[in-house]
């Protein structure tokens, strides 16, 4: 995996073989900013990752200047990989060894980005959980987007906060706002 852009463009990062993580792919991360980049000022923005595995989407953020970042991941691996590399890379991440349900269901955190990879085969309904609690406690700010990656088999389209989604390869980011009901 590499940093597409910001002050580390180009790096390239090698996670342990024991993680077990799927890392969003390079194409796939960097069509995600570019739609990211033209609407969001990324020094002045708080972002949390959940499922953050390697880091991978937190890095890119920390890359670009986004400085309140919250990688989040119930693998203690993943989490003193993400440490280290941080400091390695003099990047401030903040890292919390959680459940992703529980974290939602506790914090008092709010950001103006909401970025979520859960495992691929999850099912419909864990995913849908992870949309309902980002809402239900009111964690993605007023003009916020809530991003959740998954494969081409998974629909979570009709939720009711879903706006719209872009697709790579495989993979696909469906964006969820807050959405007046007027």
């Amino acid at each position: 995996m590499r940093i597409i852009s910001g002050k580390l463009k180009g790096r390239r990062l090698k996670a342990p073989k024991n993680l077990p993580v799927r890392p969003t792919t390079d194409m796939a991360k960097e069509g995600l900013f570019n739609v990211l980049n033209n609407t969001y000022y990324f020094d002045s923005i708080d972002v949390i990752d959940l499922f953050s595995g390697t880091g991978n989407i937190s890095y890119e953020f920390a890359s670009r200047g986004t400085k309140n970042i919250y990688a989040v991941d119930a693998n203690h691996n993943c989490i003193r990989y993400i440490y280290n590399t941080s400091k390695e890379l003099s990047l401030d991440i903040n890292n919390y060894k959680s459940d992703v349900y529980k974290f939602l269901e506790k914090t008092t955190l709010q950001a103006d980005i909401i970025f979520a990879d859960p495992p691929y085969d999850f099912t419909t309904e864990k995913f849908i959980e992870i949309i309902e609690l980002v809402f239900k406690n009111n964690i993605l700010k007023e003009e916020g987007v809530l991003i959740v990656e998954h494969s081409k088999h998974t629909d979570i389209s009709d939720h009711k906060n879903h706006t719209y989604d872009k697709r790579y390869g495989g993979n696909v980011f469906s964006f969820f706002e807050n959405l007046s009901t007027e």
